[in-house]
């Protein structure tokens, strides 16, 4: 029976065997690596994946699906929605069966926009046990993730992920790429973390980060210079400047003094 795509659940299913083949190559998945899909949908990344791997394990939130994936004798299905996963525990049990105490996983998907920016943080949650993601994403979010300061795509998102990842756009994706196709262009990005990022309170850097963006015409004194007062901040920062002009290593540091 033809699976009706779920407006509920935003999907949008990959079609288009010119670009899944990209897809696979970015990733470059390798036999016995322990991989996550989340959204495997129809399956269309899923196979290619999972004959270069030997084994996949998949998160699907539609039952319906799930069902169909649960079939297939290589797949490991977790019927979940992704932001109640504990990705750290199930690292654990990858890296039990292994038998490997190091392995860290690789995380892929096609993300639903709807909710592609909180499965984004909630990952960041789960970093330390991450070796990479490879992400298909509303391309307007991962100019975002990638920009750079003084760029009117900078802001929250680019402060938060850069901090944590080296990110790049590796692939477009049009949307007659998807089945049924969606109103916006898409592409896939590379996300590998940091081996060693500044230490700091990230409930600090994600407040401060948010005071700073919130008024992002004014002068950053009418915003976090009162922010920083409250604090008591001792030490110097230029709040003489817009938020979009400040670098992500001086979003840090300055967080890294207030921790």
């Amino acid at each position: 029976m033809k699976h009706i795509p779920r407006k509920r659940f935003g999907q949008h299913f990959l079609s288009d065997q010119g670009i899944i083949g990209g897809i696979v190559q970015a990733i470059a998945p390798q036999p016995g690596q322990p991989m996550v899909e989340i959204g495997p949908g129809l399956a269309a990344l899923t196979q290619p994946l999972v004959e270069r791997l030997g084994r996949l394990t998949v998160i699907e939130l539609d039952r319906d699906l799930a069902l169909r994936l649960r079939l297939h004798g290589q797949l490991d299905v977790i019927e979940s929605d992704v932001l109640k996963v504990d990705f750290t525990a199930l690292a654990q049990t990858l890296r039990d069966k292994a038998g490997q105490p190091g392995l860290r996983l690789r995380v892929v998907g096609n993300l639903p926009y709807n909710i592609s920016t909180p499965i984004l943080f909630h990952l960041l949650g789960h970093v330390q046990v991450i070796e990479d993601q490879h992400f298909m994403l509303q391309k307007e979010v991962i100019d975002r993730m990638v920009a750079q300061p003084a760029t009117s795509d900078y802001g929250r998102l680019s402060v938060m992920l850069q901090w944590r990842y080296a990110m790049e756009n590796v692939l477009f994706v049009p949307p007659e790429s998807f089945d049924p196709p969606p109103r916006v262009d898409s592409a896939v990005v590379r996300m590998v973390p940091h081996a060693e990022p500044a230490a700091l309170s990230v409930p600090v850097l994600e407040e401060l980060v948010q005071v700073a963006f919130s008024q992002r015409r004014k002068l950053l004194r009418h915003t976090l210079g009162r922010w920083l007062e409250t604090r008591q901040f001792a030490g110097t920062f230029d709040t003489q400047r817009r938020a979009e002009e400040v670098p992500v290593s001086e979003f840090v540091a300055l967080a890294q003094e207030c921790s």
